[in-house]
């Protein structure tokens, strides 16, 4: 490999680091083609520009301050030598390490730290027309960015303060107390159907993954609860006794004088379902868009037809036409909120399940029907969707049982109405 070659890769770390994180995910590889990498690696991210437009605002404020308490410091140095009286200094440097200083040379990116001193001409002011003081042109463009978020209802923060309280968080928060052994289930759906009714295609991926924090609970098995009526395809990791998952539902090593690994992760036992049959749907989104006019008529319901879930920060996302001004909402169940700058409109439940298993939305915009599409769906939840759970864990030894703790998610992946 020549040297141009290897400063390429060099150059390109990040977005490489980046692509194989799309295909490997806890260590087993992600069905995923090359396009699919290219459109995830290169998307947009809204919050990034959130995040730098805010931090950039701070730090020209910083600035502006420390030029302000320089300017201050200075002026009572000149005070302090037109009444014949020694100028403030800073502590053991003295007074004349800030004489001379140019306040805007002060700020850093992170902390405040004074020039060496230096003897400098008195500055000449420049006319109002000179093009060397039209200085934080950036900063405006920064701060017209932040105010128009704000005018269209965003609620800007300032980085590590949090996330507003509609945002969908994709990973659930652990539980507080875990024991030395801990598991984590975790399943994600990728689903796609037509407006006009058809499941195109839906797959949903699972695994458990076992952590082992005491080393004299490595040596331990799994007892496997599997409810699963809908047909998953399992598959054990190679370390795992096959012949034992198989006529048990039992989760051990090969080797039962090995031990699990200590605090690390370990994928034990994963499972994929694909199918094409609409009954499997969890949840059932029906949007009927109908012109009236020059405008649409929207009716957009939802149904759980898996009444053992509960789902929760569920956000269904209809696309709406841009510059025809904010939806008419007539009846509508949960919370909706109309995003301007994205051209979508929202529509926001806390919970789905069998008490709220079924609510609809009505609106009225100018558009034609084919606006309202395509429709997505996010959500999670704490409860598995094939119903696999680990019953107890027992040693190998005596087989007698070990606390151990459990954490379920069920998360969507991509759920969309075509």
């Amino acid at each position: 490999m020549t040297l141009n070659e290897n400063l390429l890769i060099l150059s390109h770390c990040f977005d490489l680091i980046f692509a194989f994180d799309e295909i490997v995910a806890l260590g087993y590889r992600e069905n995923v083609n090359l396009a699919q990498i290219r459109t995830f690696t290169e998307m947009d991210s809204h919050e990034e520009k959130v995040f730098r437009a805010v931090r950039e605002t701070q730090e020209r404020e910083a600035k502006a301050e420390m030029r302000r308490k320089a300017k201050e410091l200075q002026q009572a140095r000149r005070d302090a030598e037109r009444a014949g009286k020694k100028a403030p200094g800073f502590g053991g440097f003295g007074s004349s390490g800030m004489s001379n200083v140019n306040p805007a040379t002060i700020i850093t990116d992170s902390f405040v730290e004074p020039e060496k001193p230096k003897v400098a001409p008195a500055p000449v002011r420049p006319s109002s027309s000179s093009k060397a003081l039209k200085l934080g042109a950036k900063g405006k463009e920064v701060d017209n960015f932040v105010d128009k978020l704000k005018s269209e209802g965003e609620h800007v923060i300032a980085p590590g303060l949090g996330r507003k309280s509609s945002d969908v968080s994709k990973v659930l928060q652990p539980p507080i107390n875990t024991e030395s052994i801990h598991m984590r289930i975790e399943e994600k759906i990728s689903l796609s159907c037509g407006r006009d009714g058809g499941l195109q295609n839906m797959e949903v991926l699972g695994m458990i993954s076992l952590r082992v924090g005491d080393e004299k609970n490595g040596r331990i098995r799994l007892h496997v609860s599997n409810n699963d009526k809908k047909g998953a395809q399992m598959q054990t990791h190679p370390n795992v006794d096959k012949k034992l998952f198989s006529s048990d539902s039992v989760i051990g090593l090969k080797n039962p004088d090995k031990s699990f690994p200590l605090n690390s992760d370990v994928g034990v036992l994963k499972w994929r379902l694909q199918s094409t049959d609409e009954s499997v749907i969890p949840l059932t989104i029906n949007c009927w868009p109908s012109e009236a006019g020059s405008s649409c008529d929207v009716n957009i319901e939802y149904e759980l037809q898996e009444e053992e879930l509960e789902l929760n920060d569920v956000v269904i996302t209809i696309p709406v036409p841009s510059g025809v001004g904010a939806p008419l909402i007539g009846d509508l169940d949960g919370e909706y909120r109309h995003d301007t700058r994205r051209n979508i409109l929202e529509w926001c439940l806390p919970v789905i399940d069998a008490n709220n298993k079924s609510g609809s939305l009505e609106f009225s915009i100018a558009g034609q029907p084919n606006d309202f599409f395509p429709v997505n769906v996010c959500f999670v939840s704490k409860r598995s969707y094939c119903d696999i759970q680990v019953a107890k864990v027992t040693l190998v030894e005596g087989d007698g049982q070990v606390k151990f703790s459990t954490e379920t998610s069920f998360i969507s992946d991509k759920y969309e109405i075509l």
